[in-house]
This record gives C-alpha cells, structure tokens and sequence, in this order.
C-alpha cells in the first residue's frame, strides 16, 4: 500500500490535473503547482475522502507544500484512530 506523501501525491495530481512524477514534496501547492482556492478546497475533500478523515478546513488551508499536508494527515489520522 502506499505511504501517505504517495498518496497525497496522487491526489494532488489528479485534482490539479498534473503528472503524479511532477508533484514534489517540497512544491508549494499555490506557488509551484498552480492551485487556486477552488482547487485548494477540493484538495481538502479529497484528501478527507481518500484517508476517510475530516479536517478542520482552516487549518487544513494553511497547510501549504505537499511534503507538509502529508504530516497534517498523518496526525489527524491518528487523532481520529484512522489507519493508514
């Protein structure tokens, strides 16, 4: 199963409509990929439907690189006791 920077990853670049080899880690999702607050907002739903979380969406939109939302995730899982 992938790991959790894989799977934001991905989803990332489905919902920015980019090659998955062209998200790194240390991209900035507005700056270096381009997202919009629109697309800043389905980044949330989807990373909440794809880990079957819920975020605060605040602090959700704060996040602001790629490596940086997978660690947010990683700690809303375990607060929800949501296997990765």
């Amino acid at each position: 199963m992938a790991n959790v920077l894989d799977r934001v990853t991905d989803v990332t670049a489905r919902v920015l409509q980019l090659d998955a080899g062209d998200v790194k880690p240390e991209h900035n999702f507005s700056v270096d990929l381009g997202a919009e607050s629109v697309q800043s907002i389905e980044l949330v739903a989807m990373f909440e439907e794809e880990f079957g979380i819920e975020m605060d969406e605040d602090a959700a939109l704060a996040v602001t690189t790629v490596a940086s939302a997978a660690e947010f995730i990683e700690g809303v899982c375990k607060e929800q006791g949501v296997e990765i």
